[in-house]
């Protein structure tokens, strides 16, 4: 079976300690030695489901997480989720008991093949009496069924594979096997199956791009191998219809993209002028997180088109667009066609176009401007300036993870500048912080040099992803923004009575040293004293081939309280002008 998938494509598995997953652990390695697949272990599921998440997103091509049966299945849970929702491949194999085990009181069996069945494109099962039991031909169309169901609509997939004792050969026969299996001849390995596309008939629906309009890019939601063809059709249609973009940092836009409004969070509700009332919307993916933009939507005329890569889930919560679901390279390769080479010039749709970009612009660079004013890099850090500044000096291209709650949405908001310069990522599927760490490490693992931008809650929450960092020596810098608890939780109005207590009821800070817990799993470490000393220690984490730690302290009563002037300092700018 493990043959198949590696011969289908399966480049890497996690690997979790169990004695019932001790065949599928033998296997793997035996795959290894042959040097046809990368092996890492990890001790911890969840930490483990979400590395190879990070692997997936990063590759395009599904990574592989063994574990054995019980309680080992549910931790895999947090990472299914995420994968399904942010439409990301990850193949999880669990080991389990035969069918004369189950519901009779017999150690470590549960009914694990439920656990992940709501969240998983398809859910297979090994021979019911043990693996033993199949024959070649069945596990083979096991592995080649999960393997499409992987990438033709991305997502997870569960392979629940039971095992009857003895669960494992000794050594000369280990031996014997692998020396008959390298002996034969390998197969090709073949390419992934062909993303999912919809099969109407029906042409996609049409924009006018001779008439005004904005492109709204939210979270890119495809597989990183398809990539390229999505923003060489955002490229084509912005430069055919000259429309703006309000781009998300996680929307993967191409750098040197025309029109980009890069502070729209910012400027909105009132800092950008308001469209006319038969203006189009290009949306594409799901929602970028902002209650602001979700207004401003709400509230246009014209009408809506939301594309998806190959999501037919419904992603408008607004409701307000038709959607399509083959994907932006496939609609324009199929509207392209009908258009003339440029809009015609003197239209009153291109003049009203160019005005409405002009106007935009202008406001975008004079929000950059003024907040440079705002926000000297130097002196005692804030998370604003931060931002601002870790945009203008970590090196160009260079790969970020933003911890879901305050990072995403401050670099959205103050690090605008910065996009289209690299590729960001979050949890923005279903928005936890479950496995942060984790996932930033599978990420460094498959992108090489990486910085994850997080909080001190979201990086304490996985705290075992150092044992993947220590152990691997994996490229990530993090960057910790220690506030003393979820700072998120303080830009919300939530009022609490003295004797319950803000900080006990939400913010819930800590009492763990940070620096001395990534000191105890062998990770550098170094305290950033003042936002003047920034390039220095930037220079010191980017410096080392393995993982670091830098923390950063900031205060998030006084943080949130400055989010707020500034907001309001900008619009009243906006108002203005």
């Amino acid at each position: 079976m493990l043959q198949t998938l590696q011969q289908q494509g399966l480049r890497h598995v996690v690997l979790c300690p169990g004695s019932r997953s001790g065949p599928l652990a033998l296997a793997a390695a035996g795959l290894q030695r042959a040097g046809l697949i990368t092996l890492s272990t990890a001790i911890d599921e969840r930490s483990a489901g979400f590395h190879a998440l990070g692997r997936s997103s990063a590759s395009g091509t599904a990574t592989a997480v063994i574990t054995t049966s019980g309680t080992a299945v549910a931790n895999l849970l947090p990472a299914a989720v995420e994968a399904d929702r942010s439409s990301q491949p990850l193949l999880l194999i669990s080991a389990d008991r035969p069918l004369r085990l189950k519901n009779k009181g017999a150690n470590q069996t549960v009914n694990q093949e439920a656990f992940l069945t709501p969240v998983c494109r398809w859910c297979g099962s090994g021979p019911l009496d043990g693996l033993n039991a199949g024959m070649e031909q069945e596990l083979q169309a096991l592995a080649h069924k999960a393997w499409r169901h992987l990438h033709q609509q991305p997502g997870p997939v569960h392979l629940n594979v039971p095992f009857e004792e003895p669960l494992l050969p000794d050594l000369s026969q280990q031996n014997a096997f692998w020396s008959q299996w390298n002996r034969s001849e390998p197969e090709a390995i073949t390419q992934s199956a062909e993303p999912w596309r919809p099969t109407s008939n029906n042409a996609p629906p049409a924009l006018d791009p001779d008439q005004p309009g904005v492109i709204v890019a939210g979270p890119w939601r495809g597989l990183s191998s398809t990539l390229a063809p999505y923003q060489a059709a955002l490229i084509g249609w912005q430069q055919r219809s000259g429309w703006p973009v309000l781009a998300d940092p996680l929307a993967a836009i191409p750098n040197g993209l025309g029109g980009v409004i890069r502070y729209w969070d910012l400027l909105l509700p009132n800092g950008l002028s308001q469209l006319p009332a038969n203006a189009q919307v290009l949306r594409l993916g799901s929602m970028p997180a902002s209650r602001r933009l979700e207004a401003w939507l709400a509230s246009q005329q014209g009408p809506q088109l939301l594309i998806t890569e190959g999501d037919p889930r419904p992603l408008d919560p607004l409701d307000v667009a038709q959607q399509w679901s083959g994907g932006l390279a496939q609609w324009w390769q199929q509207l392209s066609p009908q258009l003339s080479r440029s809009p015609t010039e003197a239209s009153v749709g291109a003049q009203q176009t160019r005005s409405l970009l002009n106007a935009w612009e202008n406001a975008d660079a004079a929000v950059g401007k003024r907040l440079s004013a705002l926000l000297p890099i130097q002196g005692a850090a804030n998370e604003p300036a931060l931002m601002l500044a870790l945009a203008q000096l970590l090196p160009a291209a260079l790969p970020v993870m933003l911890a879901a709650s305050s990072p995403v949405r401050d670099w959205q908001a103050f690090a605008a500048g910065d996009t289209g310069s690299r590729r960001c990522f979050s949890f923005r599927g279903a928005s936890g912080i479950d496995g942060t760490l984790s996932l930033a490490l599978g990420l460094a693992a498959e992108l090489g040099p990486t910085v994850l931008i997080t909080g001190d809650l979201a990086l304490l929450h996985d705290s075992n992803g150092w044992l993947l960092a220590s152990a691997n020596q994996l490229p990530l810098l993090v960057l910790l923004i220690d506030n003393a608890g979820g700072g998120i939780f303080e830009q919300l109005p939530i009022e609490t009575t003295p004797s319950d207590g803000f900080d006990q009821l939400f913010a819930m800070p800590q009492r763990v040293d940070p620096l001395a817990l990534a000191a105890a799993h062998s990770i550098p470490v170094r305290q950033l004293a003042c936002l003047d000393d920034l390039p220095t220690a930037l220079e010191w984490g980017l410096d080392r081939s393995g993982p670091a730690l830098l923390r950063v302290c900031t205060d998030r009563r006084n943080d949130a309280q400055l989010r707020r002037n500034l907001r309001e300092a900008l619009q009243q700018d906006s108002s203005l002008s």
